[in-house]
């Protein structure tokens, strides 16, 4: 084996990632690494889902002679996601909500070089997986980052409702949780449901730990199929070594009807926060539908 891919082996190695982003991602302190899980930079089908995330199911837009921009981008129809520098436009408390963004896709007649394709491009920053005081591994940027600029996905093998219930009920109370339902609303009519766990199969996100004053916010980003992307911006800038979090129950930044106030069972007791903010709400945030019956109606 020739010495340049000795090296290369030796640095895939040390990347958590395994060579499969566009940045390696490293591990603190030396000689400690994480439990061995099957990284993948995007979603992966996992039993019961009804879309094959890898499936290209939207159409392309015909921007070939200029730039995509609202009014002629098939894509842009709710407006411009993103400004000239990659960042995104709806951030801030004014937001109310994460408004869901559409990419131009693989069929779209755009470049890549076209100023709506940000998600799909992958790592940009730098990220280090590391060992916390008291919540066990986090992730922490190693470069200054931006508000409104892209920092990583939460990917993992996308689950049909019964299989993510099943999942979860399978839990001990010492076993992390990494199962996350995302609920889109879509004007008045069905609300539309993503499960992603990346226990056993997932990216960097995976790593990320809940604050109850999050840096991160969460946006579904859909580029060739209809399951989004679960993709997390800056909130804020975020400074060189600081922790990446974002909010577990999705209230940041977005509207909704209140705390989940039913709480799990006695042999699941409610796991206590150690994010540090001054708003700590001392708990874990608690997705009481990934508990129920198939079918049984939520109680918001």
């Amino acid at each position: 084996m020739a010495a340049s891919e000795k090296e290369t082996e030796a640095l895939t190695e040390l990347d958590v990632a395994r060579g499969l982003e566009n940045l390696p991602v490293s591990a603190w302190p030396p000689g400690a690494w994480p439990a061995p899980f099957q990284y993948t930079p995007d979603h992966v089908l996992g039993p019961g889902a009804d879309v094959d995330p890898a499936e290209i199911t939207f159409p392309g837009c015909t921007c070939v002679a200029g730039p995509c921009v609202p009014g002629t981008c098939s894509c842009l129809r709710g407006g411009e996601h993103y400004d000239g520098g990659g960042r995104l436009r709806d951030l801030g408390s004014d937001a109310k909500h994460a408004r869901p963004v559409f990419e131009c896709n693989v069929l779209c007649g755009c470049g890549e070089r076209c100023g709506n394709r940000v998600v799909q491009r992958g790592l940009q920053f730098p990220l280090q997986v590391f060992l916390t005081e008291r919540k066990g591994w986090g992730l922490r940027a190693l470069e200054r980052i931006p508000a409104g600029r892209f920092v990583c996905e939460y990917a993992g093998e996308v689950l049909g409702p019964s299989e993510a219930r099943r999942r979860a009920r399978a839990q001990t109370a010492r076993d992390p949780n990494y199962i996350l339902a995302v609920r889109e609303h879509v004007g008045a009519g069905p609300v539309m449901e993503t499960f992603v766990d990346p226990t056993h199969v997932g990216n960097a996100g995976r790593f990320l730990n809940h604050s109850c004053e999050p840096n991160l916010l969460m946006i579904p980003v859909r580029v060739d199929s209809m399951v989004p992307k679960l993709a997390l911006f800056a909130a804020k800038d975020i400074l060189p070594g600081e922790e990446l979090s974002y909010d577990y129950s999705g209230r940041f930044l977005n509207q909704v009807d209140g705390e989940d106030k039913e709480g799990p069972d006695d042999e699941k007791p409610r796991k206590p926060c150690y994010c540090g903010a001054r708003s700590c709400g001392a708990f874990l945030p608690y997705d009481s539908s990934l508990f129920r019956t198939l079918g049984e109606p939520d109680s918001h």
